[in-house]
């Protein structure tokens, strides 16, 4: 796993020990990039569920100005850490261990500015990412300019979004997964 473009671009990333992790392709990076290239520049950005933290650090190599990268495994942010440092993007970083609804509330009582992009990419399966999403919903860490984008298996449902104040912007697919853009209604914004 590599760094594809940007100020840290070919350097390689460690990733996690064991099957625990699922590294999105370079492949799958790569698009998943070329689709928000316009979003990066100077943004904040939000990955929880980093495992090695390759969807942040690509964004701060990419011109992002701070990530806030999270993970409940301690050999992945361990990990993430490593990776922040060969890098060169440690000062541009925040990282957090812990479950991810915990750690949204630990974030939200802290800062004060909505992040620009939420990448979410948890096990699959286990509703984890509507989990999250709730608990990010009136806590001022989205807003209604907010790019979501969820990681899930290409057989799942993505509807349920709809129906918990999102809509959805765009789903692109790949072979066995898919990510699905998603913008927090202005309903829920209140």
């Amino acid at each position: 796993m590599r760094v594809i473009a940007g100020s840290a671009r070919r350097l390689l990333l460690k990733t996690p020990p064991g099957n625990d992790t699922r590294p999105t392709t370079d492949r799958i990076k790569e698009t998943l990039f070329n689709m928000i290239q316009f979003d990066i520049p100077g943004s904040s950005f939000l990955d929880l569920f980093a495992g090695s933290g390759g969807i942040a650090i690509e964004a701060l190599s990419r011109g992002a100005l701070h990530a806030t990268l999270a993970d409940i495994n301690p050999k992945a942010v361990a990990c993430i850490k490593e990776n922040l440092i060969h890098t060169g993007f440690s000062d541009n970083a925040d990282v957090y261990t812990g479950d991810a609804v915990q750690i949204v509330k630990r974030i939200a009582s802290m800062r004060k500015k909505a992040y620009d992009i939420v990448f979410l990419d948890p096990p699959y399966g286990q509703g984890l990412e509507d989990r999250s999403l709730s608990c990010m919903k009136g806590t001022g860490l989205l807003n209604s300019d907010s790019v979501i984008i969820v990681e899930m298996d290409i057989d799942a449902d993505a509807d349920h979004f709809r129906e918990n104040g999102y809509s959805i912007e765009r789903i692109k697919e790949y072979k066995t997964n898919k990510h699905v853009f998603l913008k927090l209604k202005n309903t829920e914004l209140v």
